[in-house]
């Protein structure tokens, strides 16, 4: 069968499971839709928080950076899973018990106050929205490589996948059908490291086969064959990092409180029955995660060598360009990857100085590994099956969010408190509609900043979200006054040094330069000073402000208090 019949039908026999998940677990009550009845078993949890936490980003750009950046990328895998680990232990227990399934009814309700509700609300729905902007390009993407579709109509097809099951199933059917996913990308993403593993390494384990010999070159690690390869095209070594020890600190913390203060994720630990399952569901995760984020500097590295060699060519004098492999050619029509001969020998060159001609986008790494490898075609249709799963499970998971923020926060516990459980329900679904298209037209015709705004809103999310979080759970004495001051204080630091270096909306103020940085911080980190400022000025403010009344103190005790941990608070 060929790659692209195989590849309908794999991608084919996902979805219609998805569908068929969703028609069997939908939503009859807002309890369904907003926390799947709380009934969910802590492993299923677990897969389905996996599936959630890796995204697109994960899946297909996380390997992809690491390939490019070297040393210097571990920070993304270091950020992120320091986050989940903060957000499991710190976070996710505390606020089951206190029964609030989402960050704003929180925020909303610790610090007695609507106002801090709605900026928590725009918030989330800011964070969420540019999160789903960039899974449904990602589904786009997927589609118009694979299944040779239009981009557009590539993102069509994902908007009508997750419009059914999230807007129909809820949070009950997204988490059985995040749990199918979970199997699919997981799946999608160990087989073809693990065959790589054994062409370069010949060790069957990923994770040691990228830090072992190379396989016929006795006594020749792969590692030092990389190094070697970088340093002769130009490139710095592989293992050396550039980035100042400040830098990759604040870089990692940022990552870390502003993944653990997405609230995405924060949801799916109200989907278990007890406070104790959530933690249960909470370690459960994290081994299911640990599967992926520890093969994916192999993946990085096996794809890096693979792609030098194919395209330098074996005596490392290029390729000539009509015998290129044929993965080059079929992604030069995605525009992800081009080659202009500047030397006019008709020879294709990849290096990292003025002998460069290659223009390769770092988010292809995990995509054409397969196909770099020359690996048979039913892994590369698994691989498109993959990236979809990661990309659909994380948009289906943000949508609800958007969906529950403004059917519950604003307009059930502000605007509308009269509504019934019926009309809830009906708000939710009509938000959650709305949310699937306006993410898929971002998808299709994405704001020139999408790429710039990630940083945005990893930097937003460490200085608002977190730090009030926090506060909240551990301080009976942060009142309102303190906690709302500390999150516009953050956000507006952090906003601002962010457009002065990287513009967003307009040409950047200053030039985004190591010697410019305030501290050596680059943009991507300073959300961790954005966050020590929220907490500064959260903390001062609270201590010249009125006290924080008995009965929210008293709450606080009760969240903190063993006391009960085998049960929570029906919302």
């Amino acid at each position: 069968m060929d790659l692209q019949s195989l590849t309908f039908l794999v991608v084919g026999a996902t979805f219609v499971l998805y569908i068929g998940i969703a028609i069997w677990s939908r939503a009859s009550s807002t309890n369904d839709f907003y926390v799947a009845g709380g009934g969910v078993h802590p492993v299923a949890n677990g897969m389905a928080t996996a599936a959630d936490w890796m995204s697109a980003a994960s899946w297909i750009s996380m390997a992809g950076l690491i390939s490019f950046m070297g040393y210097d990328g571990g920070v993304y895998l270091m950020g992120w899973t320091g986050g989940y680990v903060l957000l499991a232990l710190l976070i996710a227990p505390y606020l089951r018990k206190f029964g609030k399934f989402t960050v704003p009814d929180f925020i909303g309700d610790r610090y007695y106050s609507q106002a801090a509700r709605t900026i928590a609300v725009i918030c989330a729905i800011f964070v969420c929205f540019t999160y789903v902007a960039g899974q449904m390009r990602g589904v786009g993407v997927v589609f118009s490589r694979f299944l040779e579709v239009e981009l557009t109509l590539g993102v069509f097809i994902g908007m009508a996948i997750v419009f059914f099951y999230a807007v129909l199933g809820g949070m009950k059917g997204i988490t059985y059908t995040q749990v199918a996913q979970y199997c699919v990308l997981i799946f999608a993403y160990l087989v073809p490291a693990i065959f790589i593993s054994i062409l370069i390494t010949g060790n069957p384990i990923p994770q040691l086969g990228f830090g072992g010999e190379v396989a016929g070159e006795p006594g020749v690690y792969l590692l030092d064959k990389l190094d070697g390869l970088s340093q002769e095209l130009g490139f710095a070594a592989y293992t050396d990092g550039s980035k100042g020890t400040i830098d990759v600190f604040f870089i990692t913390a940022a990552l870390m409180v502003g993944t653990a203060g997405l609230p995405h994720v924060i949801v799916r630990f109200f989907t278990v029955p007890k406070v104790r399952d959530a933690r249960k569901s909470a370690g459960w995760a994290l081994v299911f995660i640990a599967l992926l984020y520890t093969t994916a500097p192999a993946v990085a590295v096996f794809a890096r060598v693979n792609m030098i060699d194919t395209i330098n060519g074996p005596d490392s004098q290029g390729v000539a360009y009509e015998k290129a492999p044929g993965w080059i050619k079929t992604w030069e029509q995605t525009g992800l990857i081009s080659w202009q001969d500047n030397n006019n020998d008709g020879r294709m060159f990849y290096s990292g100085d003025e002998r460069n001609e290659m223009s390769i986008d770092r988010d292809i790494m995990v995509l054409a590994n397969p196909e770099i490898a020359e690996l048979p075609n039913w892994v590369i249709a698994l691989v498109a099956a993959g990236g979809l799963a990661a990309a659909l499970s994380t948009a289906a998971g943000l949508l609800l969010v958007i969906s529950t923020s403004i059917s519950h926060d604003l307009l059930k516990r502000n605007l509308m408190p009269d509504i019934t459980d019926k009309q809830e329900l009906l708000f939710a679904r009509l938000s959650a509609a709305v949310a699937v298209v306006i993410a898929g037209i971002a998808g299709i015709y994405p704001p020139g900043f999408v790429a710039q705004v990630v940083a945005f809103a990893f930097g937003l999310a460490a200085s608002s979200f977190f730090p009030a979080i926090i506060m909240g759970i551990f301080s009976k004495t942060m009142n309102k006054q303190g906690a709302m001051a500390g999150m516009v204080c953050g956000i507006t630091f952090t906003a601002g040094y962010i457009l002065m270096f990287k513009g967003v909306f307009f040409e950047p103020l200053i030039e985004n330069k190591p010697e410019n940085w305030l501290f050596g911080i680059s943009p991507e980190g300073i959300g961790t000073l954005g966050m020590l400022i929220n907490f500064t000025v959260a903390f001062v403010v609270s201590r010249f402000t009125a006290n924080v009344p008995d009965q929210i103190q008293q709450m606080v005790e009760d969240i903190r208090y063993p006391r009960g941990a085998g049960g929570a608070q029906n919302h």
